[in-house]
């Protein structure tokens, strides 16, 4: 595949266009061996979680693939438990260690407003969070520093306080969910738009529009999303742990979407449902 494109975060910080997702994917030997295979099929971005609990499983896979940390981008995503500065705080540390390095390129607010803290003032939880990372940031933990789950109302709680704006908000992103809102809000805003669940967690696959397109094509249908995703500038996270899937969700560079079939997508609506609402996720 050769070295993969890059956007660039505010900060001037680059990013892989392209990231392997890593959500679902159980910790030990089977999060070890995908994150081996999404290495060899050229990945460089690894995207975890805290909540996902394969972080250790995700460190020993790099150390052992020899894969130098300079060449990789990796990012994880805090807690829903530790929405505050001291919590916060650790939840980092301990990332850090899981992952077996000294700086992640990446670190989100997963949630904006999690059940745990959302009946006591969440926007103070939030800002206090939030604080966190910015020192993070700035003692160089972090490269960069963004969130994932947020709509403008979140964004709108953190510039109230904010020393450092948020540089990417990872959102749920697919053919047939599209938060045009939010969206527009991130892109006035410089905000880069990651897409996790770029598939709607397998339900576009039956799609009849996206199954037309994929034989006209001669792609996959996985091919053409993660194709729509990146023509709309977006930085989609393809999840998998089948190393010829893998593969094959790398080889998205050698075509090209046209208008017409560009809008044939867009107008998809609910073909995998909706993203979750973060006012009201019991979690």
């Amino acid at each position: 595949m050769g070295s993969m494109n890059t956007y660039t975060l505010e900060n001037g910080v680059k990013i892989p266009v392209l990231g392997f997702g890593t959500w679902q994917t159980p910790a030990g030997q089977t999060a070890k061996d995908a994150v081996k295979a999404a290495l060899d099929a050229g990945f460089t971005h690894i995207d975890t979680a805290e909540m996902y609990g394969n972080e250790a499983s995700i460190g020993e896979a790099i150390k052992e693939s020899g894969v130098a940390r300079d060449e990789l981008f990796i990012t994880s995503k805090l807690d829903n438990q530790a929405h505050s500065y001291d919590l916060a705080t650790a939840a980092l540390e301990k990332s850090l260690a899981d992952l077996q390095t000294d700086h992640l390129d990446l670190f989100l607010i997963h949630w904006p407003n999690p059940k745990a803290f959302r009946d006591e003032n969440w926007e103070e939880h939030l800002q206090d969070t939030w604080r966190a990372l910015e020192d993070a940031y700035k003692a160089g933990k972090v490269r960069a520093i963004g969130v994932s789950n947020f709509k403008p109302k979140h964004f709108e709680v953190l510039a109230q306080t904010q020393t450092v704006k948020p540089m990417v908000n990872q959102i749920r992103i697919c053919p047939g969910d599209l938060d045009q809102e939010t969206i527009a809000y991130c892109q006035a805003n410089n905000i880069l738009l990651e897409a996790y669940s770029p598939f709607g967690t397998g339900k576009i696959f039956t799609d009849k529009t996206l199954n037309a397109l994929a034989e006209t094509l001669d792609q996959s249908v996985a091919q053409i999303c993660l194709r729509w995703s990146l023509q709309h500038g977006f930085l989609p996270l393809p999840k998998s742990v089948h190393p010829d899937r893998i593969k094959s969700n790398t080889e998205v560079f050698d075509f090209e979407l046209t208008e017409s079939e560009m809008q044939q997508i867009d107008d998809l609506t609910g073909i995998a449902g909706y993203a979750t609402d973060p006012d009201t996720a019991d979690f």
